[in-house]
């Protein structure tokens, strides 16, 4: 399924068990991008219960885990989609069932950037949904986060909606309040 591109420098190829330490990298320096927060260290429990999601992934046949490997510089990118399905709705005469492929976590290194990794994950996370006969894909981004709406955008995603998000103490000090 996995491309290559080692004109460019770089094999996209399914992740194994052993890309998963780096991997875990990759979503902690996604988490601190996305936030703006200073670099720092995962608690441990975090790292572990990172390690056993991505695990679970592995072997699940609707979900694919990619990584980019450069040649000189071993793993310098990741990618991740799973098939969601959902029941419509609306009342229909027949049970209908939506297929989208979520695109949870992409990252490339920034220095790595421009090189067509982006594009080449992404053209196999689309092969793969496609394949599930996903006719959606979905993914989430920090409003904040210019550089990846400006990706995004430009690869013809659209925003379709706001997610907000609140801890639930604030949410519980606000009921209590009003």
């Amino acid at each position: 399924m996995a491309g290559k591109h080692r004109k460019r420098g770089f094999v996209i190829r399914e992740a194994c068990e052993e890309d998963l330490p780096e991997m875990v990298g990759f979503l902690a320096k996604l988490a601190l991008h996305v936030s703006g927060a200073p670099p720092h260290d995962l608690k441990e429990s975090e790292r572990k219960r990172l390690m056993r999601t991505l695990h679970s992934s592995l072997d699940d046949p609707n979900k694919l885990l990619l990584v980019a490997e450069s040649e000189h510089a071993g793993l310098v990118g990741m990618g991740y989609v799973y098939i969601w399905r959902s029941q419509g709705i609306w009342e229909q005469s027949e049970s209908t069932e939506f297929k989208s492929g979520v695109i949870d976590d992409i990252w490339v290194e920034p220095e790595f950037r421009g090189l067509g990794i982006l594009k080449a994950l992404l053209r196999d996370l689309v092969t793969f949904a496609e394949q599930h006969h996903a006719s959606e894909l979905i993914l989430e981004y920090a409003a904040s986060n210019k550089e990846a709406k400006a990706a995004w955008t430009k690869l013809g995603f659209k925003t379709t909606g706001v997610r907000a998000a609140a801890f639930t103490s604030v949410v519980k000090q606000a009921l209590t309040a009003s």
